[in-house]
Order: C-alpha cells, then structure tokens, then sequence
C-alpha cells in the first residue's frame, strides 16, 4: 500500500487516514491509531442519523445551548447548567487555555493540544521519566507546582499516552491538596473504560472552585467525525467566560441530533463501554506476552507499549500500515517521549487479536 509519508511531517497529531491512502484503501485498513468506542453507536441509532440527514443538513441547530446540556446531563446524572458542550474537545481546550489559563504546568508526554493551545510564555512542562516508564506522581508533581509559582495545572487521567490511572481518592487528595491553584484542568476523555463503576469526578466537581473537567465524546461514544466534547464546572464566573467567547451554533445538527439519541441508548452505551474494557484487558495481557515489547498497565481504551528491539515506533509504524493494513499511532513525536513508543486503541477482539498475531513478523522484519 502506497502511503503519502510527507503528512507525518505536517502535524503534531496523526495523519488522517484517509489523507494517507486514500478512501478506498482506508475502508481495507484496521485504525487503531484514532482512539474511539468501537461498539457505539448502535446501528440503531446509525438508521436514525442516516434517516434524519436530509432534513437535518437543511436545519440550523439550535441557538440555545440549554437544549443540548439537558439531553447529556440527563445521561451524566449532573447539573445542566454546569455543562457547556464544545465542537469537540479541542475547542474546549483552546477556550480554556485561552480564557482562563494564566499559566499551566502540563506534564509531558502528553496530548498535543494542551501544549499547542496556550502561549508559549505562559507554559511549564513538567517532563515525565523514561526510567519510570513515563508514570506521574501526583505529590511530586504538586510540589513542583508550589516551586515554580504556578496558578494552573493540568491531569489526564487516564494519561495520554500512557494510560497510567488515578482512582478516585488520589484524585480527591491532590484536588484537595491544590486549593491555592487558581485553574485545574482534569481531562477525564478515556475514564469511562477505567472500570465497570466509572471512576469520575463528574458528581464531586462542584467541592473545588478551580475545577474544570474536560472530556471528548470522541473517543468513549465513537463519533469523532461528529466533534462534540464537553466541560463540567461548578464555578459560575469559569462558565460565564467560556459561554462569552463560544460562538452561535458551533454545534451543528448532526451532533445535536446525535445528542437526543442519548437517553434512550444509555443502557446500550454502557453495554459498550464494559465490552471495551473487558478487550482492552485481553489487548494488554496479549501484548505484554510479545517478546520484545513492554505494555504499560492501561485504565483507557488503549495500550501503550514500548519496542525493546532497537526497531522505532516510527518504523514499526510504517510496516504495520504498509504490509498488514493496520495503523497505529507512533508516539514519538509527543515532546518528552522517546522514538520507541506505540499507543494502540482496541478495535475489537478479532481486530486486536490479528494486531497482536503480525506484531512478531513485524519485530522480525525490524531484526533482518
């Protein structure tokens, strides 16, 4: 398969795959670089979109963002008016780093956009070790934050790239602990595949003042190409001034149709999200049984591991998409991470299964 290999250097993010091969060749290719539920939406709640599309291309969404928040409060069990949703997460993200984000410390490797989206000059990274396979504490990493005068900090949780989780507790603890921050930004995208009873902050939120949960639809309800994502405070002055700098109808129809399909599919959604689980176990017990690699204990959807070969991600990469019609995200070019690192989203016990069996040939081509 012919891939345009110029793209890789073009973005921080992964290319597209359909910019890579082409479309016809994207539908042949198993994507477990862009990290989504593969089991929702149901085809159910497909027939509805696809029913609904000709009147829903000709509609303006709504102009009330009330109307939206009602139908994923309902399903969140939260405050509406504490919710404000977003064209994707990222647009989120941008508002935050740019409306309320004096400073940030970001610990790295992480996701692209929290580094991309404040000004340089306002931007601490907090570089995470190679020798302990790139894991954060939660105490060093507050002290840091008092050392260096810091007003805002930012968690993954579970982390991107690494999948490394924080349970409930040790979050209240550092939550509790970080009261003189003014801007804690907890990015829960991936905690809905953490465990069978979703360890979030969602319903504890509202205790701390400098609190804004960010989480992307994305990946727990598998509809990137629709963007939605949404943020979660209890601080009515941090919603005001996310609400100013949205603007009108930056959802489009679609997703608000999207949206309205929530309450009725929960039951099945959360079907989806234990089936994830339980593959995601299977994906990372298989994967550490491969010589030559090092998987890293996961609470999301994804696996990271590491190639102890000498083979770099980017070129375990390449073969994999080449030769076996699989593509997985090279991890190393997140700042702070090194050049042997692959994160793999489950796709699927029979799609991870045929992952974990060409991983062998590909480690063994890398060795010829």
């Amino acid at each position: 398969m012919q891939i345009n290999e110029s793209l890789f250097e073009e973005t921080t993010h992964s290319p597209s795959l359909i910019d890579l091969v082409g479309y016809e060749n994207a539908r042949k290719v198993i994507d477990f670089c862009y990290i989504a539920n593969p089991y929702y939406p149901t085809p159910a709640m497909i027939d509805e979109l696809v029913r609904a599309l000709p009147t829903l291309i000709k509609t303006y969404p709504s102009s009330n963002p009330g109307v939206n928040t009602r139908h994923l409060a309902q399903v969140l069990h939260v405050n509406p008016d504490h919710l404000i949703i977003g064209n994707g997460a990222t647009e989120l993200i941008t508002d935050i780093c740019h409306s309320l984000a004096a400073d940030l410390g970001v610990p790295i490797p992480t996701f692209g956009e929290y580094i991309e989206k404040i000004d340089s000059g306002n931007l601490r990274l907090y570089p995470l070790q190679r020798a302990t396979d790139y894991q954060l504490d939660l105490a060093d990493y507050l002290a840091w934050l008092r050392q260096e005068s810091l007003q805002g900090a930012l968690i993954i949780n579970p982390h991107n790239p690494t999948g490394q989780l924080f349970d409930l507790a040790a979050m209240h603890d550092f939550l509790d602990k970080a009261r003189f921050l003014k801007l804690v930004i907890v990015d829960e995208s991936f905690i809905d595949f953490a465990a069978q009873v979703v360890p979030s902050l969602l319903h504890t939120a509202d205790r701390y003042a400098n609190l804004v949960i960010v989480r992307s639809m994305s990946k727990h309800c598998g509809v990137p190409g629709l963007r939605l994502g949404y943020c979660y405070t209890g601080n009515p002055a941090m919603l005001a001034r996310l609400r100013a700098v949205l603007p009108t109808w930056n959802v489009n129809t679609l997703a608000e149709f999207y949206l309205s399909l929530l309450p009725k599919t929960d039951t099945d959604y959360h079907a989806s999200r234990r089936r994830v689980i339980d593959d995601v176990r299977w994906l990372s017990g298989a994967l550490g049984a491969v010589p030559g690699l090092t998987a890293y204990p996961t609470g999301a959807n994804f696996v990271c591991f590491r190639v102890d070969t000498g083979q770099t991600a980017r070129e375990m990469q390449r073969r994999l998409l080449v030769e076996h019609n699989m593509y997985v995200r090279d991890c190393s070019n997140k700042p702070g991470m090194d050049a042997f690192h692959i994160r793999v989203a489950s796709q699927g016990r029979d799609n991870d299964a045929a992952l974990v069996d060409a991983l062998p040939q590909v480690l063994r081509a890398g060795d010829a």
